[in-house]
């Protein structure tokens, strides 16, 4: 992530992260939800924000869960029905559950069905926001699978050339195992950049960069500067002469293969609430399994020791960068904006939560 993303570190609380999600467990479990979803709800949470992913972590999600929840919007107590199965593919109606609990045992579904096929992909319908994509392409590499999953975001984008928002956000998640290097973990949204990095912007006081949103009327804001009033998010690659085309398009694929494939409309059109995707690939299925993670060595060894372009240190691929996040966040803890723990603290009171955030000022 951006540095101009990140809580400077004069004003940054650190917190344990099994401080935060014990209080994030709590908050869900008053929310009604059962203590396993609780459980499963938070993990994914804390995942984002042990590697980095301050945009789908607790700062930014949170509050907007507690408000969905007490709005009646989210269903605390789903239960999740299987609309097809072919054995390969499966298409699973959530019941407006929260998609951080109800998405990751679809993950491992299709994990488990990707040993007897080969390859599996499950869809889910009807289901709520289930944070960051790389969490369940993720899952896959316990298992030396590679791992995908997408998502429809909300629906903030305009095409390009456009000025109205009718392309969701989108993103992508990827993970695939090696032996000795990092495993090389995609997760990015197919717009210009997640809305949610929008909120961490405004509530550092930062200014957009050149070709991620656009005016109120539609115009690509083409210069850095405070986020504008009524803005609209615009594709990967901002415009058309630098590919948002290209972004345009991703998105369209991620639409079709989420919320078209489960029959439930595409962009401002759907019917449903968001649609997510779980892919596996068993590598055994198509190559040597030893092969495939010394050959993922190899290339990502080469791209890591690579030469570097005047003025830069190293270059990096996916997933090195949260890697390194997580060893300093595990061991040093998390960095919060002081807002966020006085939004935790005073939600904690109002809801009658206990909580173990006392301990930082």
């Amino acid at each position: 992530m951006l540095e101009r993303f990140k809580v400077p570190d004069d004003i940054a609380i650190r917190v344990k992260a099994d401080d935060m999600r014990a209080t994030v467990e709590n908050l869900f479990k008053s929310l009604g939800m059962p203590e396993q979803d609780a459980v499963q709800a938070a993990d994914v949470l804390i995942y984002a924000d042990i590697r980095g992913i301050d945009s789908h972590g607790v700062s930014n999600m949170t509050r907007a869960y507690v408000a969905g929840f007490q709005s009646g919007y989210y269903n605390p107590t789903p239960e999740r029905k299987i609309a097809r199965d072919t054995g390969a593919a499966i298409t699973i109606d959530c019941d407006r559950g929260l998609g951080l609990a109800m998405c990751p045992p679809l993950m491992d579904l299709a994990i488990e069905r990707a040993r007897q096929h080969g390859i599996c992909v499950a869809i889910a319908f009807n289901a709520g926001h289930y944070g960051p994509s790389a969490y369940y392409a993720h899952r896959a590499l316990a298992h030396n699978m590679i791992g995908m999953s997408m998502t429809t975001g909300g629906v903030h984008v305009v095409p390009t050339h456009g000025a109205e928002p009718l392309l969701g956000l989108n993103p992508i998640g990827i993970a695939v195992p090696s032996n000795n290097e990092v495993p090389y973990i995609f997760d990015a949204s197919m717009s210009s950049l997640a809305l949610n990095k929008i909120r961490l912007l405004k509530r550092l006081g930062g200014e957009v960069a050149p070709g991620w949103v656009t005016e109120a009327d539609g115009t690509p804001k083409m210069d850095a500067g405070p986020v504008p009033d009524n803005f609209m998010m615009l594709p990967l690659g901002g415009t058309r002469d630098i590919g948002s085309h290209k972004g345009m398009g991703l998105m369209m694929l991620v639409e079709v293969l989420t919320s078209v494939l489960a029959g439930t409309g595409a962009g401002p059109d759907r019917r449903a609430d968001s649609a997510h995707y779980f892919m596996a690939y068993n590598i055994e299925a198509f190559t040597e399994l030893e092969l495939f993670k010394d050959d993922m060595d190899s290339y990502l060894k080469r791209l890591r020791e690579s030469q570097t372009a005047p003025g830069e240190d190293r270059v990096v691929y996916p997933g090195m960068l949260e890697h390194e996040d997580a060893i300093d966040r595990t061991e040093n803890g998390i960095p919060y904006h002081p807002e966020v723990i006085d939004w935790f603290k005073s939600t904690c009171e109002e809801l009658q939560v206990s909580h173990l955030l006392d301990a930082y000022q």
